[in-house]
């Protein structure tokens, strides 16, 4: 049996300040866990090109589905004044996703703004983004001139009835993989494929996607099925433990064990022995990694969550729109990751929660 060490650094904290007085500036915040605030995740548009039913079910999401005003989401100014008040507070890491991020007009006008953002180390952030990669091939070079250096590409077959039964599209795989490609040739090189594994719908192209990134320079993440949301029809049945899917490729593809790159980081990482690359596991279900979860979550229109299984969100444009003054922007930011408690994959049994926020909405 193959197995990985599983990490939980939380610590109680005893006590904590006010919302908006005895707040440290410019520091590392811990929330009630003793889980510091690294990573931030940004949705830019809530729509998407893509129709994939464990996320945007055309049913729900069809052609009559009021998406966001123009006017209700965040300006790319409201976006990196938001972005400096979160990197005062502890953050390293800005991650941009949707909906599907490409469809955010001028979008490597934005990257260009945060790509020059630099940590409380004085290090440059690390920017990245999350795409489903069939708009990427046009955009890849203007993106990678603004700073873009870290793309993560979702794919979920590559048997092109699979992909299309999925993602109900008319992008192809193809689309997906040229996109991949041309972000490559113009730079962009940290590049990672997510594949989110259902029993019975793609499990049979869990050994073809390993076959085809092995001996690249991209590594392949398989991502069990998640209850984000309400409309996906997820069930326990539906989810393909990460344990399974690395038993079946160390039979085929040999596999050993790969410490954590950076603290909280989600995917438990393997390389293939014969030196050809490494996948990695992402098991919010079987595995749950909470204990090391360090992500805040901005949606498009300015709420503020601090956990992917949320129901609600704080409300952080009101404050953009009605305040000029940052030191109260970041005091309450602060006190919301103060007051954090969210662990909600370690306890998905005993908590019933009827009204999750969707994925194409707060971003994966």
């Amino acid at each position: 049996m193959i197995e990985a060490p599983l990490l939980d650094r939380r610590v109680a904290r005893s006590q904590l300040p006010g919302p908006l007085t005895g707040l440290p500036m410019d520091r590392q915040l811990e929330d009630t866990l003793g889980r510091p605030l690294r990573d931030l995740r940004i949705s830019v548009i809530d729509q998407c090109n893509f129709r994939c039913k464990y996320c945007m079910p055309r049913e729900i999401f069809g052609a009559d589905y009021s998406f966001l005003p123009r006017d209700e989401l965040l300006t790319f100014d409201e976006l990196e004044r938001t972005a400096r008040a979160f990197i005062r507070l502890g953050v390293r890491k800005i991650r941009l996703s949707g909906g599907e991020p490409l469809l955010r007009k001028d979008l490597e006008h934005l990257v260009a703004r945060l790509a020059r953002l630099v940590t409380l180390a004085g290090e440059p952030i690390d920017l990245a983004m999350t795409t489903n990669g069939a708009l990427l091939a046009r955009k890849a070079h203007v993106l990678a001139a603004a700073g873009l250096r870290r793309i993560n590409v979702s794919l979920d077959a590559l048997a092109p009835a699979t992909f299309a039964r999925i993602a109900n599209t008319s992008s192809s795989v193809g689309d997906v993989l040229e996109g991949i490609a041309t972000a490559h040739d113009a730079g962009i090189r940290h590049i990672k494929i997510n594949m989110v594994v259902q029993r019975g719908v793609n499990d049979d192209q869990i050994l073809p996607m390993a076959q085809h990134f092995r001996g690249t320079s991209h590594t392949l993440r398989f991502i069990e099925f998640m209850d984000v949301g309400t409309t996906n029809g997820w069930t326990t049945h539906s989810v393909l433990s990460s344990d399974d899917v690395l038993k079946l490729i160390h039979r085929h593809f040999p596999l050993e064990p790969v410490a954590s790159a950076t603290p909280g980081e989600v995917a438990r990482r393997w390389r293939y022995l014969d030196g050809q690359g490494e996948i990695g596991l992402i098991s919010s279900v079987s595995h749950p990694f909470c204990g090391d979860c360090s992500r805040a979550r901005l949606s498009a229109d300015g709420k503020l969550y601090t956990c992917l299984f949320a129901e609600q969100g704080d409300d952080i444009r009101s404050i953009l729109r009605a305040e000029t003054d940052d030191q109260i922007l970041v005091a309450r930011l602060g006190a919301r990751w103060l007051s954090r408690g969210d662990r909600y994959s370690e306890v998905r049994a005993s908590v019933k929660r009827e009204h999750k926020i969707e994925m194409s909405y707060i971003g994966g």
